[in-house]
């Protein structure tokens, strides 16, 4: 039974989460892109990830941006899919989270997908009556995965990379990614 899908805003941002990062794969390996934040001090308390915004004294989009293409520009769906893309690194965003839902949104529309809007009003420790998958942030988080490998560019020096972004499905598989995921058997409650 699918249930309807409802993003958290409210609860505590977390350092070491996926809110602000994410792994691609290059000619090194493996390899973090990550947004910086304007993190508060300690005596304001704890911040809500809604209100968490962006550090953009750093020209971090122009370098996420260079590094995608730098790794990807030889993949497969690469062109295919830039225009939709390149925008995200292009529009100057203040809010973490605006800029995460509109990534969201654009890969969405990449997947031919509808986008759920629904967003929490509140923070609920054990929201009741539906399944909470957010743990699934927690950069330290190890889902057990059977996942089939797919063709990566740069898999013949480094093997199959595992949990990347999904920018690495899209480029390498293009509109073939929904097939891809439905075969695939993932195990994500967290035991």
């Amino acid at each position: 039974m699918h249930h309807p899908i409802c993003w958290e805003v409210n609860d505590n941002y977390q350092k070491q989460t996926f809110r602000n990062r994410t792994y691609i794969s290059n000619d090194r390996g493996k390899h973090i892109l990550s947004i910086p934040i304007i993190h508060v001090g300690r005596s304001n308390g704890r911040q809500k990830y809604k209100d968490v915004q962006i550090d953009n004294s750093y020209p971090w989009q122009r370098q996420h941006w260079r590094t995608l293409e730098t790794a990807y520009r030889t993949s497969p769906f690469f062109e295919f899919y830039e225009d939709d893309i390149r925008p995200l690194y292009d529009q100057p965003y203040e809010s973490l989270l605006d800029y995460n839902l509109k990534t969201i949104q654009t890969i969405f529309e990449c997947l031919q997908l509808e986008m759920p809007t629904n967003k929490t009003n509140a923070f609920e420790t054990s929201p009741e009556g539906k399944e909470d998958f957010r743990f699934l942030i927690n950069a330290k988080f190890k889902p057990q995965l059977n996942i089939e490998p797919y063709t990566q560019v740069f898999g013949d020096r480094h093997g199959f990379t595992p949990n990347l972004s999904i920018l690495d499905l899209l480029f390498n598989l293009g509109p073939n990614c929904i097939t891809y995921l439905k075969h695939q058997f993932i195990t994500t409650l967290n035991d």
